[in-house]
């Protein structure tokens, strides 16, 4: 994967001011940087970015931008007062918010590029918004809440033709072009099947939906909070981070990591969109069946087989999920002691020839056995991304679309994501009921809860073609006053 050296970059602004009338002249104008000082950049020079999402990880987002000399954070939005309280101190010329759909229009002429970090089922819309101006966009992970919007929004970044980074931030690191270069090798042969697991969910699950109303917060819009969402009550069960676990909100465990540890899948096997899934979960019944509330909820812990044909032609690759402590059988090859992953998870390559290792975000890849590692050594021919993930982004929307890449732009980042929710979707399908079957009753066989048999996905058409009651999954309805388009 080529990457344009950043001190190649330049913006629209320096680029029009180096065609403008002003150069026809034949008068020489000194750069503003060169009358500033070295280090100095010039306010026309740098890149605005609006933060829709101020608090929690939108923080964070919006200060790694701000390291860069070239950013400017001109607006932020956000709907919970008490989160954002960090970012209006640093920021403090930002304009303020609470509705990103008025942020947006307020700010159009201002603003260059977005940061999207708020809970997943409103990712789709803001980001589309911002797309359809012309704002480049930076939306964390997952990239969407469901498989129909991730497919808009790759078809939007490319019809806008702006500049997009999903968050990720494991796709920019040196573990998974390291992981790269070892399997470039062939020592471990053609991959043909996978294992993924992590400690998530470290927030609650496996719930019944709340019927008790709390109080509203001080500071807290929560009719914007709700966005896309059905109006309901406000509980304290959503907020401010256990929103993950509920599907309305969320997309659990499988969303929230496997953007990062099944990226290496993704980004180095000849594969695209898994056409079968299938899985298992815990507490699914909590001796209660005609009370338990899925899928409002995720499950504590869950299994997912995803089977992908490769794109090469060269049989399946087989990918299996494991979350909620869940691990795979330690491979033979590896010590009684070894760490098998990290605390976060990992992701384990089986190949025809031999096994490749890696912790969370593709860190620290190795084979196995271990010693194998002592003797193998493997040349770097991928190149790195010093500068990071978020300032990568940053780089290449003062470069200008078509001029500059990054590690996961949605042409990428969107299949990518409609191939993880796709184990959602099986999640969310697993009480649902089978028209066909014979018996209706839920001890007679388990025949009509499909979560105990394979779905069958046509990526082309977005749909699974051996279940119906499944499909409604993969897009929602949306709430009046949000739309995508």
């Amino acid at each position: 994967m080529s990457k344009k050296k950043s001190s190649l970059l330049r913006s629209s602004r320096r680029t029009f001011i180096k065609n403008s009338g002003y150069a026809a002249t034949g008068l020489m104008i000194v750069p503003r940087h060169v009358l500033g000082g070295s280090g100095y950049v010039p306010p026309s020079d740098k890149l605005n970015i609006a933060g829709i999402g101020a608090g929690g990880k939108g923080q964070s987002d919006l200060s790694s931008f701000a390291e860069s000399p070239n950013v400017n954070i001109v607006a932020l939005c956000d709907v919970d007062d008490r989160q954002s309280v960090q970012s209006r101190e640093s920021y403090p010329k930002a304009n303020y918010y609470a509705d990103f759909r008025k942020m947006l229009e307020t700010e159009k002429n201002n603003i260059d590029a977005v940061s999207v970090s708020i809970p997943d089922h409103n990712h789709g819309v803001a980001a589309y918004q911002a797309m359809a101006m012309g704002k480049h966009v930076y939306v964390q992970k997952p990239l969407t809440h469901d498989i129909w919007e991730a497919r808009m929004l790759t078809e939007a970044a490319k019809k806008f033709k702006v500049v997009t980074q999903m968050g990720n931030q494991g796709g920019s690191g040196d573990g998974v072009r390291k992981m790269q270069e070892i399997y470039n090798t062939g020592i471990i042969g053609d991959v043909h099947t996978v294992k993924c697991w992590t400690n998530r969910p470290i927030w609650p699950q496996a719930l019944e939906t709340p019927t008790k109303k709390d109080r509203i917060p001080k500071g807290l819009n929560w009719d914007l909070w709700l966005g896309t969402a059905a109006m309901r009550d406000y509980n304290d069960a959503y907020l401010p981070f256990d929103w993950r676990g509920w599907s309305d909100f969320g997309t659990g465990a499988l969303g929230d990591m496997a953007c990062h540890i099944m990226d290496p899948v993704y980004r180095i096997l000849p594969i695209l969109y898994p056409d079968q899934v299938e899985c298992s979960v815990s507490d699914a019944f909590k001796g209660k069946f005609e009370t338990a509330d899925y899928p409002k909820s995720f499950p504590n812990s869950s299994k997912i087989h995803l089977s992908y044909p490769r794109t090469d032609g060269k049989g399946r690759v087989n990918v299996t999920w494991m979350d909620g402590g869940l691990l795979p059988e330690r491979p033979e090859e590896l010590g009684d002691a070894d760490p098998l992953g990290n605390w976060d998870g990992g992701v384990l390559f089986i190949g025809t020839k031999g096994k490749l290792l890696a912790d969370c975000y593709g860190a620290n890849p190795r084979l196995l056995p271990l010693s194998l590692n002592e003797q193998f050594e493997v040349e770097e021919t991928i190149p790195r991304v010093p500068e990071g993930h978020y300032l990568q982004w940053v780089n290449a929307c003062i470069a200008g679309y078509g001029n500059a890449e990054t590690s996961s732009s949605f042409d990428y980042a969107g299949p990518f994501t409609e191939s993880i929710l796709i184990g959602n979707l099986a999640l969310k399908s697993y009480f649902e009921v089978d028209p066909n079957a014979e018996n209706k009753g839920f001890w007679g066989g388990g025949s009509q809860y499909w979560g105990r048999k394979r779905l069958r996905w046509d990526a082309e058409n977005m749909k699974i073609t051996n279940f119906e009651p499944a499909n409604k999954y993969v897009k929602r309805s949306y709430r009046d006053g949000y739309s995508l388009g």
